[in-house]
């Protein structure tokens, strides 16, 4: 028993020794594969440019980036890469005697990478388009660009609880110079039931008048989708003469959803025709059903011969011609006078139905040939006419038994 106490020591003795090696063998082996797995990492990422140790971290991007108006830089943080203790102990220790170099080498560095971006520990990777992702809010008022036309700015808002439309008038935009020392007013009607019009007076003067005003309308939930708002804006003079600044037509239906939305419209600006003017002054009697007319006189025609100028002017209810009245001759004048005074028999029944339709001819000798046409002047209501010769039949019907006067551009034959 004696004899074998040595032994049994050495061989615990050896087995311990093994168990130390081979626990060493393992701890190596685990050392040298994380060593491994850190050294494949350190050369994945070594293709990103060196950056100084001190500066902020800059990659390029671009050579062209710059950030326009309306963009917002965009950026992502840098990307953490593991570093030696012993490195970053010695980075702190250096890092409070070049403080002052510091700040100098990184904005020459910011400025060596033109077409990069700082900010900061971030790199640049592009810009975001504030425009894409902004919206508009409904009541805010934003001018539209200068050299455009002349544009009205207002809002519509149905309330179907009153059965009123109202219509919000804030501003004009880019009048025109001539209308800046000028009162403005806007004309508003409710085609085509709606012959008294509504209205309104700017506050101000200059090339942008403000309004800020409301009118409004009394209108039934299902008349109000089939009409269309018109409008008309007019410059005044200190002496009361008016002026023509433009004209729009609005129709409702499908505008009416959302309440409290700007709306820009642009004016159609009146302007002298090609083919002339022709001054037609209009009057109606209710009471005698009688509708007098005058044409006064004509300037700027476009003459084709020496015979002369007339005026045919026809009455016309629906598609029926009911009479036809023509002017003496005038010859040899661009701006003949006329003074022709001619009356029609009307209804007050037909006044929405029925229209003037004025031509400017060149007679015939030879009567088996129909006379040349100089131009074409159709007066009547939303059934037949739009802007100035719409306005001058509705203030013709508002003002009874006064007489209407106003130059109309003279247009082609359809």
């Amino acid at each position: 028993m004696t004899d074998q106490a040595p032994l049994l020591a050495v061989c615990l003795s050896v087995g311990l020794l093994l168990l130390v090696l081979l626990l060493l063998i393992l701890t190596m082996c685990c050392l040298r594969r994380k060593k491994n797995k850190q050294d494949q990492y350190q050369e994945l990422i070594s293709t990103v440019p060196s950056v100084p140790a001190h500066s902020a971290p800059v990659i390029p991007v671009s050579q062209g980036f710059c950030a326009r108006h309306g963009e917002i830089p965009f950026s992502l943080p840098p990307r953490c890469i593991p570093q030696n203790t012993a490195v970053l102990r010695d980075v702190e220790s250096q890092e409070k005697e070049k403080e002052g170099a510091m700040k100098v080498d990184a904005q020459r560095d910011i400025l060596a990478h033109r077409g990069s971006l700082s900010v900061r520990s971030w790199y640049p990777v592009g810009s975001v388009l504030t425009g894409l992702y902004s919206m508009t809010p409904l009541n805010e008022v934003a001018a539209p660009p200068l050299g455009m036309a002349t544009r009205l700015c207002f809002s519509v808002e149905y309330r179907h609880s009153s059965e009123q439309l109202v219509v919000s008038l804030l501003r004009l935009s880019n009048l025109l110079p001539r209308f800046h020392s000028n009162m403005t007013l806007v004309e508003l009607r409710l085609l085509p039931d709606d012959r008294r019009p509504r209205q309104a007076k700017a506050r101000g003067t200059g090339p942008d008048p403000e309004f800020n005003d409301c009118l409004i309308f009394q209108v039934s939930a299902v008349c109000v989708l089939r009409s269309t708002l018109s409008v008309c804006v007019l410059s005044v003079e200190k002496d009361g003469k008016r002026h023509a600044v433009g004209r729009a037509l609005f129709p409702l239906e499908g505008e009416l959803g959302q309440a409290g939305r700007v709306l820009w419209r642009d004016l159609d600006p009146e302007e002298c025709s090609e083919l002339g003017d022709v001054q037609i002054s209009l009057s109606y009697s209710s009471s005698l059903q009688r509708l007098s007319l005058v044409v006064l006189g004509a300037r700027g025609l476009q003459l084709l011969t020496d015979a002369g100028v007339c005026v045919q002017v026809c009455l016309q209810i629906h598609t029926q011609m009911v009479k036809t009245k023509r002017s003496c001759v005038v010859k040899g004048e661009q701006n003949p006078i006329f003074n022709y005074r001619m009356t029609f028999k009307l209804r007050p029944q037909h006044l929405d139905d029925a229209c003037l339709r004025f031509e400017l001819q060149h007679p015939n000798d030879n009567r088996s040939e129909p006379p040349a046409l100089l131009g074409v002047l159709v007066l009547g209501p939303f059934m037949y006419a739009r802007g100035l010769q719409l306005q001058h039949w509705m203030d013709m019907i508002n003002k009874a038994q006064e007489p209407v006067r106003m130059w109309h551009g003279l247009g082609r034959a359809i």
